[in-house]
């Protein structure tokens, strides 16, 4: 740490505290961003559903409606710019039963009204023409063919890297004890492994996910209350991928998008999301009822599946309110509008995350933030990890620059020795084997590391 006052503190090193750190480090200002974690992307983030969301079936109107649908292009963009996996495999909202097919044609016009206009309806033989494996009984469904599949890891690493190559202040494992106003400054009392400090801002922004609602609370803030929603899924093998080829959406429901069956750009098949409303912010353990009906629904939707080796499962948290549109909001302290909440961000916050940072900063500036015009980041590009691109170990250019290159230290992901080495000197380097893994797939793949884990912990180590 250069200092511990700073013109802006962002608590939350998420995918949307990550986006907005990166959204301001455009401008001459001083920024940290905390987050009590090892790593970016630690929390929520880590567990999405990896879709890059066109907003069709968002509420028309709603905050979340503009951000989703404006951040759909923002990340397209950036992830080409910076060369972060993404599939264009389109989705298929299925229906099942007659009252769902009924929906589909009011499904299709909220989409017109989000300004999403390329849905079709279509018959159950044009479905199964696109899906044989779909288990029987489907009756139609809504095309969506803007329903792309993204690596939802690497964003994350990519916006923290330019925030931090640009002058950002980075402060992992810094847990936010205590929040006070004094002096027209906050007062962020923290707790690190190696003690405890200050650190003061002139401006603040919430971006805390689970924990939103209880840095608002340090602040007399009482907009909403979070109740962490628990989604489990299991991850199929890779030969599992031929099975599928678009992302089967299920027809929503109150409680958020419903189980769907999604090929990842790893190669793999995901199954899940469940939706269980829990009390406990950290219950992010997998259980029996949940991997039950997850299979049930597989069952249901693509039967062929169920037959397929199991990868992984794992649960995540989404960060859900009693509100049905995000929480994006200004808040006076001491009559200073200086401190900015950003809540209620669920599965779509990734697609949406580069949409919301330039919202807040607009929030800000409109409030009388002065800022300078903006500067060039530095330029990054990412490690694309996408099984349908050319891999690190496939690149004959990259070997005979680095024979590393052709070096597979973790041979279910194929992921080179030279990729870990990559990652450690990186300047966000992963701290565990679990945050190496998001950076290289080293270690994800169907051996869960038997084979590979020791060779990574050494380099780690010596790291």
């Amino acid at each position: 740490m250069k200092g511990n006052q700073f013109d802006l503190a962002i608590i939350g090193a998420g995918v949307v505290g990550c986006a907005i750190a990166r959204e301001f480090a455009k401008h001459d200002l001083s920024i940290a961003l905390i987050d009590a974690a090892a790593d970016v992307g630690d929390g929520t983030s880590k567990a999405n559903t990896a879709i890059l969301h066109t907003g069709f079936d968002m509420t028309p109107g709603s905050l979340e409606s503009k951000l989703v649908a404006d951040g759909y292009h923002l990340l397209k963009q950036y992830a080409q710019e910076v060369d972060i996996a993404m599939e264009s495999l389109g989705g298929l909202l299925v229906a099942w039963s007659d009252e769902e097919v009924e929906n589909l044609p009011k499904l299709k016009e909220k989409a017109i009204a989000n300004g999403y206009t390329e849905c079709e309806l279509i018959s159950s033989e044009q479905l199964y023409r696109l899906e044989p494996n779909l288990g029987k009984g489907a009756l139609a469904a809504l095309t969506v063919p803007g329903e792309w599949i993204i690596d939802p890891w690497t964003p994350i690493v990519a916006f923290a890297t330019q925030a931090k190559l640009a002058g950002a202040d980075i402060l992992l494992n810094t847990k936010v004890e205590k929040i006070t106003y004094s002096d027209n400054q906050f007062k962020l009392a923290t707790t690190t492994p190696d003690g405890s400090n200050q650190i003061s801002s002139k401006y603040l922004i919430n971006a805390a996910g689970l924990y939103s609602d209880e840095i608002d609370r340090q602040l007399g803030v009482r907009d909403f209350k979070i109740t962490p929603r628990r989604g489990e899924l299991i991850v199929f093998d890779k030969l599992a991928r031929k099975l599928i080829n678009h992302v089967i959406l299920p027809v929503p429901s109150s409680m958020g998008k419903g189980v769907l069956v999604s090929p990842t750009v790893f190669g793999n098949i995901m199954l899940g999301p469940t939706a269980e409303n829990l009390e406990d912010k950290t219950a992010t353990g997998s259980t029996k009822s949940g991997l039950d009906t997850l299979k049930q629904k597989g069952k249901k939707i693509a039967p062929a599946l169920l037959d397929e080796e199991i990868t992984a499962i794992y649960a995540g948290l989404r960060a859900a309110s009693e509100h049905s549109d995000y929480q994006i909001k200004l808040h006076q302290i001491d009559n200073q509008a200086n401190y900015l909440t950003v809540g209620g961000i669920r599965s779509t916050g990734l697609t949406a995350s580069m949409a919301i940072a330039i919202y807040v900063k607009q929030l800000l500036t409109n409030a009388g933030l002065t800022l300078s015009d903006e500067k060039q980041l530095p330029k990054v590009v990412m490690n694309n990890l996408g099984e349908a691109t050319v891999r690190s170990y496939q690149d004959e250019a990259k070997i005979k620059q680095s024979p590393l290159h052709g070096q597979i230290i973790c041979h279910c992901e194929k992921s080179t020795t030279q990729e870990v080495l990559d990652a450690l000197a990186a300047p966000i380097p992963p701290s565990n084997l679990a945050s190496l893994g998001r950076r290289s797939r080293a270690g994800l793949g169907r051996c869960q590391g038997f084979y590979c884990h020791s060779e990574l912990r050494k380099l780690l180590e010596k790291r």
